[in-house]
């Protein structure tokens, strides 16, 4: 019974039982064996919850031929990598041509030899697991070195806030309220997950500036604010160019991130549609969380009094369409405030 579950399915189709008879009187010693008697029933079991491993396809029957079968297989990312076998008795090369064309691995004619049929179906299934295999290591090395560039961000991201008398929990929260507003942007989850895997970075650019200006209690001079809303080109310039859209999310959120919808903001005074989305999204979140926070230096703004500033200054500081996006996911935004709360200061 354990061998039974381990064997590989090959799928079958022909529209002549007798055929598949035969093909299966061959298989079925080593592999488990499911059969079609036509291309739309092919199309749906290879489509199913259990795909065969390999398909061994007819080319003439009625209604759907093999041909366009295979077509279909190929144009469907579910199918498209089993490995399909023709199995005819159209023997002319431009029918084999055709089908080597189409995607098929293999081409054989009838009547079969079982010894054929075997050896090229065991080759075949042989390269199938192989190039599995193979996928599955780049997978999950892919998947480790993402692991490892988004964990590189965020504990750089942690560094910057740390810099400015922060505990680290600031950028957790605003990265999450972050993804939480650009998830109600319904620019599809791939995206939202950018922008919350970008936003760490956004304060970046803090490692630039002295400390005596950015630990400074009291307020900045001119000179000082000057050199301080340089922060955003330094993180920019510390992240620097790179393919990864990761790191180029990264880059246009440091940059554009104190810049406001009136075209106040810093450092380029860039207005409404030309600051990024991601930049604009994370403004909001950015903004919420320090008044809502606790810091030495001050008190944390009652819920009410935060949210009140968010409004006022929509269209002002803030992308006015977005707001309305903050006020839907608030309730989520609370949550995840609470979730990392940092502890209470003592004087």
């Amino acid at each position: 019974m354990e061998s039974e579950k381990v064997k590989q399915t090959i799928l079958i189709v022909d529209d002549i039982p007798e055929n598949v008879d035969v093909l299966s009187g061959i298989l079925r010693p080593r592999y488990k064996v499911k059969a079609a008697l036509n291309g739309a029933r092919a199309l749906k079991i290879a489509d199913g919850a259990a795909k065969p491993d390999m398909i061994l396809l007819d080319i003439m029957m009625p209604g759907m031929d093999g041909y366009e079968v295979c077509r279909r297989l190929k144009a469907n990312p579910a199918t498209a990598k089993i490995p399909v076998i023709f199995i005819t008795a159209k023997d002319q090369e431009a029918d084999e041509t055709l089908g080597l064309e189409l995607g098929a691995v293999d081409y054989i004619t009838k009547p079969v030899s079982p010894p054929l049929v075997s050896a090229r179906v065991h080759t075949h299934l042989a390269l199938y697991d192989q190039n599995r295999v193979l996928e599955e290591r780049v997978r999950e090395r892919t998947r480790e070195l993402q692991q490892t560039r988004l964990e590189i961000i965020r504990r750089l991201g942690r560094a910057a806030e740390f810099r400015d008398n922060e505990t680290g929990l600031h950028v957790i929260r605003m990265s999450h309220y972050t993804r939480l507003i650009a998830e109600a942007v319904e620019r599809g989850h791939e995206w939202s997950d950018l922008v919350f895997n970008a936003a760490p970075m956004h304060d970046i650019g803090k490692i630039g500036i002295p400390d005596k200006i950015l630990l400074k209690p009291g307020k900045l001079d001119d000179e000082e604010w000057k050199l301080m809303h340089k922060h955003p080109e330094f993180g920019a310039a510390i992240i620097g160019e790179h393919d990864s859209e990761l790191l180029k999310m990264s880059r246009e959120i440091a940059l554009a991130h104190h810049e406001r919808w009136d075209g106040t903001g810093y450092p380029f005074q860039l207005k409404g549609e030309a600051i990024n989305l991601p930049s604009r999204i994370v403004a909001i979140a950015d903004v919420f969380d320090a008044l809502t926070t606790e810091r030495p230096y001050k008190k944390a703004w009652p819920l009410e009094d935060a949210v009140k500033l968010i409004d006022d200054s929509a269209g002002r500081h803030f992308d006015p369409g977005l707001v309305p996006l903050f006020h839907e996911v608030l309730p989520e935004i609370i949550r995840i405030k609470q979730q990392y709360a940092e502890s209470t200061y003592s004087e």
